[in-house]
């Protein structure tokens, strides 16, 4: 029984999942479906944690949106993320940065890395 499953989650996952980092700034290209119309949605921010392994492997984002703190979580291998673009990398020194959710402005930010 668990290889089939197995077997099953190979097929479902994506060739080329780009690299990116918990606190690296990432642009989400997501497929939003409107009645009959379909069209591409982007959704930038910080990404909190990284979850998950295989095709069940999840992150979340954060953004402020008017003075509003709006996370979204997806699946990696997702159908629905057409891109993930890493916009700048961060200098996190831990795995989840849920510290973020009660900061606002500058204390928010997360240190530039850089190589």
């Amino acid at each position: 029984m668990n290889e089939i499953i197995k077997k099953i989650e190979d097929e479902q996952l994506k060739a080329e999942v780009p690299e990116f980092h918990v606190g690296d700034t990432v642009k989400v290209y997501a497929r939003i479906k409107e009645g009959q119309r379909e069209r591409t949605q982007v959704f930038e921010g910080v990404v909190l944690k990284r979850q998950g392994g295989s095709n069940r492997e999840t992150f979340t984002v954060r953004k402020l949106s008017n003075g509003v703190g709006v996370e979204k979580t997806w699946p990696v291998h997702s159908p629905i993320v057409e891109n993930i673009e890493v916009v700048r990398r961060g200098k996190v020194r831990r795995a989840k940065l849920n510290y973020l959710r009660g900061r606002v402005g500058k204390a928010a930010k997360v240190k530039e890395l850089v190589r």
